[in-house]
């Protein structure tokens, strides 16, 4: 595994808050995955982003094969290729052999449920043209709204291949994978405990949410990940902002073409930074290390340029978020 930019500490080294988040990611997930170690540098992001997966994927009663299709299905749409491997050998893990090849061969899976679970959320990529909005219960939307973020931060910060030369996309070794942490996929997992990790602050859990924990920790992912915001003044923060709502997700035809000619009208200070949240929301493998090597002459820290991709992470995923419509989740809650 590569990262693109830093290499963050060691996980052995970590304290205080990392430290904790790590020992419930050794407790019940794969440990500490390389997508949390990027993330480490903003403990307040890495807690909240840990909170939202763990309260939406793993924790209650919601169907766990359910859930990896989401999630298997928004990072297809994403177009992140180490999310689909790393959720395609869960789907393995939870014995859904035949489900797994499938979601990895990028087909429709054969069950009408799934099938119609995998395209609402491949639809969540463009909620506007797709007239998309929520109709499954929060576990489900949650899981999609934490990969939406996640997608984007690890195609921005991490290479997409989990084994070297893309191993992990053999079927055999995806089959071996799974196995290995078959116990840990299917051990239950209670309501609540990623939760005094994080602060919502004055948010209210959205709409969609109703009183699940994971409406609290989405409201504290979407604090902690927008005061990457304060990195860039007004005018930047609206362009990014503005530029989210009207391409709704549309992938650009030359990313790094389309970003310069968004950012012309930006003060000169902000033009890169601006131009990094922009292609984080739409093509995150599109940050080149041109770009962070500009940002890096006024903002050397990797806590920056974490904070910085969070950010424009976050404003598109809460871009999906504003397309739910808690009228059609009233009585809607399914699967």
């Amino acid at each position: 595994m590569t990262y693109r930019f830093f290499t963050p500490a060691k996980a052995s080294a970590a304290t205080g808050l990392t430290a904790e988040v790590y020992r419930q990611l050794r407790d019940e997930f794969l440990g500490p995955v390389p997508t949390f170690q990027a993330l480490s540098v903003a403990p307040d992001v890495l807690a909240a982003t840990w909170a939202l997966m763990r309260e939406a994927l793993l924790a209650g009663d919601a169907s766990r094969v359910d859930r990896e299709l989401v999630a298997s299905s928004v990072s297809r749409a994403n177009r992140c290729r180490f999310c689909v491997d790393a959720h395609v050998m869960l789907l393995h893990a939870l014995g859904e052999h035949a489900l797994a090849e499938v979601v990895a061969r990028g087909g429709t899976p054969p069950e009408p449920r799934h099938a119609e679970l995998a395209r609402w959320a491949e639809a969540s990529r463009r909620p506007a043209a797709a007239d998309w909005t929520g109709r499954y219960r929060p576990e489900l939307t949650g899981t999609l709204l934490a990969f939406h973020f996640v997608n984007r931060v690890v195609s921005a910060l991490l290479d997409p291949d989990l084994l070297p030369g893309g191993l992990q996309r053999s079927p055999a070794v995806r089959s071996v994978g799974g196995r290995l942490y078959a116990r840990t996929a299917r051990a239950a997992r209670e309501p609540g405990r990623g939760l005094p990790l994080v602060d919502a602050g004055a948010a209210a859990p959205p709409a969609w949410a109703g009183d699940s924990p994971v409406g609290v920790a989405y409201a504290a992912l979407r604090n902690a990940a927008l005061r990457g915001g304060d990195l860039l003044g007004d005018v930047a923060r609206q362009t990014v902002a503005a530029t989210v709502r009207w391409e709704d997700g549309r992938f650009p035809d030359r990313p790094a073409d389309w970003a310069v000619d968004l950012v012309r009208d930006v003060p000169g200070a902000d033009r890169v930074g601006t131009r990094i949240a922009l292609l984080t929301a739409f093509a995150p493998s599109a940050v080149s290390l041109g770009d962070v090597a500009l940002w890096r002459l006024s903002h050397p820290g990797d806590a920056d340029l974490v904070r910085l991709v969070a950010y424009g992470a976050m404003t598109a995923t809460d871009h999906v978020a504003r397309s739910l419509t808690s009228a059609r989740l009233q009585g809607d809650h399914h699967a």
